[in-house]
């Protein structure tokens, strides 16, 4: 069974999506060998009503709590490894990990991008994309590094722009799309299909 925590900011949509799609395979004829063990988060206003309503565990490592950067994350994967994941997940964690944190779970360290890398990367990529006029953007998901959405790419779908997308719409399709990478990925992962130690290299 693959052993996965998630790490969250805001809403955890993303998330919730995983866990229904997690259930859903559980309660189909092709289940996926994956749980998720633990859902973390940076800050108490993110949605970690999520985990109480599966009984999942939950934590919270606030930043404000600690010196500095360094020590925070530091802090954060000491409550990360309490788990003993297999695979990390950033889903819609606003915070750059430290490098620490990253040298230690990667290549099991994911996150999604609302863009095809290496266009369009940063904060505001669906924005970016709509004022630079492009006719397509899509979604990636990837190896975390210590970059800004640089790491190795696991895989990526193409979404084309329409003449009315707002970046509301826009993000919204691009959501769909992510959220189905990010649950093949975790099947793969599970089904020992994909080697992101070969992905890394």
């Amino acid at each position: 069974m693959l052993k996965v925590v998630v790490l969250i900011s805001g809403t955890g949509s993303n998330l919730r999506a995983l866990l229904d799609g997690l259930d859903e395979a559980r309660a189909s004829d092709a289940p996926i060998a994956a749980e998720i063990v633990a859902i973390g988060a940076d800050t108490e206003r993110a949605n970690l009503a999520l985990g109480d309503e599966r009984g999942i565990p939950t934590f919270v490592v606030a930043p404000g709590a600690y010196p500095d950067r360094a020590a925070w994350g530091d802090a954060l994967l000491a409550k990360v490894r309490e788990f003993g994941p297999d695979l990390t997940i950033l889903s819609g964690f606003m915070r750059l990990v430290p490098p620490r944190v990253v040298d230690a779970l990667a290549p099991e360290l994911l996150n999604t991008h609302p863009a095809y890398l290496p266009e369009f990367p940063g904060a505001h990529a669906v924005r970016d994309a709509l004022e630079a006029g492009a006719n397509e953007t899509g979604a990636t998901i990837m190896i975390v590094d210590n970059g800004v959405d640089t790491g190795p790419i696991i895989d990526q779908r193409r979404i084309a722009i329409t003449p009315d997308d707002t970046e509301a719409t826009l993000h919204e399709r691009i959501k769909v799309v992510e959220r189905q990478l990010l649950l093949d990925t975790v099947r793969h992962l599970a089904a020992g299909t994909l080697n992101l130690k070969e992905i890394a290299s």
